[in-house]
Parts: C-alpha cells; structure tokens; sequence
C-alpha cells in the first residue's frame, strides 16, 4: 500500500449502521457503485481522505482523518449528502506553497490564521503553486473557519482550479505526514 493509498467505509446510518460502502482509492461516483449520495457516518481505517458531496469531486469539501466519525456534524457538514472521494496525496515531511497575486508572491512553509500577518497584504489569490511534500488546507475566513480546499503539489492558474467558488483566502495550514491533524481549530 503507498503512503496516500487506504480504506474509508461510508454507512447510510448513524453510528455505522445500515449499507456501507467500502473505498480504496479514488471514487469519483457513489452510485456507481450501488450507494446513494448519502452517509451518515464514516469509519476512515488508514490515511486522509478528502470527500466531496457531488460526483466527481466536485461540491463542497470535507477533510477526513483516521477514526471514527459517527453522524455527518462530526465532520462539519450541514447534511448527509457525499457524492465521492479520494484519498489525501502524502509524501513526506516537508511541504511549502507559493501564493501569487498578479505580479507578487508570497512563499511561506508555516500554517498561518491570517496571510496577512506574514506579508501577504490581499486575501484575493490569483494562483497557487503547491510543491515538496505535504498538502495545503486554504480558507476563506482567517483562523481557519470557513469554506475550505484541499490543495496538493502542484500548480493551480485560478481559484476554479481548486474547486473555489471565489479567490478569496485568508488563513492556511500546511500538512505533512508528520503535521498535527487537518483541524487547526483542535489546537486552540
């Protein structure tokens, strides 16, 4: 098994009760493989799992570490509905991104509850490139509140890019294999 390869099982009931969908990898449709878009609980056996609540990766974005997450307002979600998943893309210990902002940048290695404490003066983001070996969490609200996205290594040209519904971030938690877990608000 790699490092971001694992199993999460979704159950149509609370507290792990009812029809269950065992995954392994990428799972972009629910329904395909016989399990309507909702669960109501979720045990996650190995790794980050990021899971959406449309098909294909698309909606809205929730992170989901290793346990047991027994009703859907475990992991903040406002209903039942979960269309598809994949696992969290983990490589190492050393992660960074670069923000850019038309012609200026800001790279940083730290999570940080506002960008604007570090020198990123616009909460308005152009284009993101995510490189070493962690994952991003960016949010639209400072101190991690708000919508949230997941953005692995790589290169982001717009805000559509990671799945944003505009270019607005204000806080972000870089995450490793090593980091503390996804939830930066468990650690105030």
């Amino acid at each position: 098994m790699s490092q971001y390869s694992g199993k999460v099982v979704f159950y149509e009931g609370q507290c792990f009760t009812g029809r269950k969908l065992e995954v392994s990898g990428d799972c972009d449709n629910f329904q395909d493989h016989g399990f309507m878009n909702r669960a109501n609980s979720i045990r996650v056996e190995s790794v980050a799992w990021l899971c959406f609540d449309h098909p294909d990766f698309k909606g809205q974005q929730y992170i989901l570490e290793k346990g047991e997450h027994p009703d859907f307002q475990r992991w903040n979600a406002h209903n039942d509905h979960m269309g598809s998943c994949k696992p969290i893309k983990m490589y190492g210990k050393q992660y960074a991104v670069k923000l850019f902002r038309g012609r200026s940048w800001l790279e940083h290695c730290m999570s940080s509850g506002l960008l604007q404490t570090i020198g990123f003066s616009k909460n308005c983001l152009g284009s993101i490139k995510v490189y070493g070996d962690g994952a991003w969490v960016m949010y639209e609200e400072p101190n991690y509140r708000g919508r949230m996205y997941i953005v692995e290594r790589g290169n982001y040209c717009s805000f559509m890019e990671w799945q944003a519904e505009n270019p607005n971030i204000q806080s972000s938690v870089g995450w490793s294999t090593i980091s503390k877990p996804l939830n930066p608000a468990a650690w105030l």
